[in-house]
């Protein structure tokens, strides 16, 4: 039987150790002509029908967890939409680190701030996945922090997203992007900052029209969007796919590590962030709720 003061104190760990990896620099930028994903075999499209007569181009910015999830992503927009993908993420990173003007309090140079990649991409699609760093390690954020501050924490977090917002806008220059806001999975230490920086997220998404993909609720068990776990029934798909449905014989997958409660790769993480090498489960459920957000908005 577990003991939560344990867990609690273990978690508290992987979650400063994790999502951010502190104990790493950032990843170098990623390259202006993304690369394909590898890939074993053919996957149906996320959603039925014909793809949109466009291909979209769609820039994907965020922390470790988007970090992971890259190569992912990249391959599903490919495949199902045709899309020209370009990844840019940091691990440690939040909303702040992407704004111009903070480049000597930042993890990301200025190459890679959002409207500098915006201005020379000119995407149809910005998708932001930020899990909301909340313990003060990258500079931008001035010392704030969720456990000794929330009221600052949030009002901080949602004049960043609205500056950010503002910024990839203005870098459009006529060719306004639409923002794709990526909610976050139950957080298993302090659920109620997760549920309120999604509620931030929306919004924005409604200030500006933007969107929301719920991908967090991809990986929460049904009836229960905010209660953390481990495992989740496999779905139809990961059944005929033994690689994602990590143990049929109780029908159930593995979307977190026994030691990571965060990252959703199932390869341990590395101090040097990357891509997740290893087919995880709960990264292709984040990845197809995205790629279906964006199907759906270019009907």
């Amino acid at each position: 039987m577990r003991k939560p003061w344990v867990v609690g104190v273990l978690l508290t760990g992987l979650l400063v150790g994790g999502c951010g990896d502190p104990a790493s620099a950032p990843e170098e930028p990623a390259p202006a002509a993304p690369r394909a994903s590898a890939t074993t075999h053919q996957r149906a499209p996320v959603s039925p029908g014909p793809p949109p007569k466009r291909a979209p181009t769609v820039l994907y910015l965020g922390d470790s967890l988007a970090m992971e999830s890259r190569r992912v992503l990249g391959g599903e927009l490919r495949r199902d939409l045709k899309a020209k993908f370009t990844g840019a993420p940091y691990s440690g990173t939040t909303l702040c680190d992407y704004l111009e003007g903070t480049a000597e309090r930042s993890l990301v140079p200025a190459a890679d701030k959002a409207a500098a990649l915006v201005r020379r991409l000119r995407p149809d699609f910005v998708v932001l996945q930020f899990w909301g760093n909340s313990w003060g390690y990258t500079p931008c954020m001035d010392g704030i922090t969720y456990d000794k501050s929330p009221a600052r924490y949030f009002d901080r977090y949602d004049a960043d997203a609205r500056r950010l917002t503002e910024q990839i806008t203005a870098a459009g220059n006529g060719h306004r992007p639409r923002i794709v806001w990526v909610s976050q999975g139950p957080d298993p230490i302090t659920p109620d900052r997760v549920r309120r920086v999604n509620a931030l997220y929306a919004k924005r998404a409604a200030a500006s029209g933007g969107l929301v993909a719920d991908a967090g609720k991809a990986v929460s068990p049904e009836g229960g969007r905010y209660t953390w776990t481990q495992y989740l029934p496999c779905t139809a798909y990961e059944r005929a796919r033994p690689d994602y449905c990590t143990q049929p014989g109780r029908d159930r997958t593995a979307l977190h590590r026994d030691d990571d409660h965060l990252h959703f790769c199932l390869a341990p993480t590395t101090s040097r962030p990357k891509p997740c090498p290893v087919r995880s489960p709960g990264i292709l459920r984040i990845a197809r709720e995205i790629v279906k957000t964006i199907r759906q908005a270019m009907r």
